[in-house]
């Protein structure tokens, strides 16, 4: 999902004491003067030159991940009142949050590798950098796990059997949401995949909750998001590396059991990633083309979003509760911006802030209830790629 599947695998957890570091005067950096309809305000890294925010809950409260001095390293992080925390890994080299943790009580879930090999080598790789076109970070064939994180105190996800483990959403209530590996040596797998995963409700405890079933004949089934009302979303599909391609359909699950929300037509690239209070939800479906758009799915029926004007896909990552929806648009070349959605039009967030602006906004991730927008940007001055938040003026 997110075009990584690395970023499934920033969810692991190991009890390890989390790195702190206080940026205070370099956490946030004004991106331009007060004017346009937001300002954005870029968010350190831990010394490097790439970083992401992924999440804001509605205390204003940011996470995501951020590189390491002098290499490729990216540690899972929180933003909050002018400061930087390094959340630590599980006893490997890499971390994140990489979806939305809509969570008040500041709680946070991602996924870290652990010092361990995967013995049946499934290739889960840990991709650093804005796009997989970018080197591997260290660490190849390291088991993943994924985690939760409060207070300072990192704790680790457990499986349903097998070695690997991804958290992505939170609620209010402290139900944690992902997927983990069953016990399940299935032959059908796309290699280099050997088990089965399924989508699973973590509780406050950081115990197995339920295990959330695939639809119809699918595989395996992967949960993104959860609502307070303990609706949560995802998809399912073949057994095969996990990737947005591989979602046969985007699914909301209600008390355990899977309803397919439909497709825009296509068969595959068909995954929900989040849901608001309302039961409102959002994501991205194939076309029959072969592309895909960010669509919203509300009693019943899925709706095209379609894309920033002359644009060729799109993904809708975010919603808040005021139905505003933010995402990512592309045209045909790869170039892609950040757009927010409200009133049943679509807009490129880079013409919403002030003229003249050195920064380019390539994905919003996240919306609060206060309209606070974070996501990933590229400064043309520093050539750095790095967090944003964009506020409402």
């Amino acid at each position: 999902m997110k075009g990584i599947r690395v970023l499934m695998a920033r969810r692991y957890l190991f009890t390890f004491l989390p790195f702190v570091v206080a940026f205070v005067c370099m956490q946030f950096r004004a991106a331009h003067a007060s004017s346009g309809q937001y300002t954005v305000t870029e968010l350190a890294t831990l010394g490097g030159k790439v970083g992401s925010a992924e999440s804001i809950n509605n205390k204003g409260l940011i996470a995501g991940f951020a590189n390491l001095p002098g290499g490729p390293e990216e540690h899972a992080v929180r933003w909050l009142n002018g400061v930087i925390t390094d959340l630590g890994t599980l006893g490997g080299p890499n971390s994140a949050v990489g979806f939305p943790a809509k969570n008040n009580q500041g709680l946070l879930v991602g996924f870290s590798q652990t010092s361990k090999d995967d013995p049946f080598r499934e290739g889960w790789n840990y991709t650093c950098g804005p796009s997989e076109t970018k080197p591997l970070c260290s660490g190849k064939n390291l088991i993943t796990l994924g985690f939760k994180w409060q207070n300072g105190v990192l704790t680790q996800l457990p499986t349903l059997g097998g070695n690997i483990s991804e958290a992505f959403g939170v609620n209010n209530l402290g139900q944690v949401v992902g997927f983990a590996e069953t016990g399940n040596q299935d032959p059908t797998c796309v290699r280099p995949q050997v088990f089965d995963y399924h989508a699973v409700i973590w509780g406050p405890n950081g115990e197995i909750q339920s295990q959330l079933p695939p639809f119809g004949n699918d595989a395996i089934s992967v949960a993104v998001a959860i609502n307070d009302n303990g609706q949560v979303v995802g998809g399912s599909g073949p057994c095969a590396p996990l990737s947005p391609s591989i979602g046969v359909h985007a699914l909301l699950w209600q008390n355990g059991s899977p309803t397919d929300l439909g497709s825009l037509g296509g068969v595959r690239n068909n995954v929900a990633f989040a849901i608001n209070g309302q039961g409102q939800i959002v994501g991205f479906s194939g076309l029959p083309s072969g592309t895909a758009h960010a669509f919203l799915w509300q009693n019943g029926v899925m709706t095209d979003l379609g894309t920033v004007p002359g644009d060729f896909s799109s993904v809708a990552f975010g919603i808040n509760d005021n139905g505003q929806v933010v995402g990512q648009s592309c045209n045909q070349k790869g170039v892609c911006r950040a757009f927010v959605w409200q009133n049943g039009v679509m807009t490129d967030l880079n013409t919403l802030i002030a003229a003249g602006s050195t920064v380019r906004l390539l994905v919003a991730n996240d919306i609060n209830g206060q309209g606070q927008i974070v996501g990933q940007a590229f400064d043309q001055n520093t050539g750095n790629t790095i967090g944003f938040l964009a506020t409402s003026e």
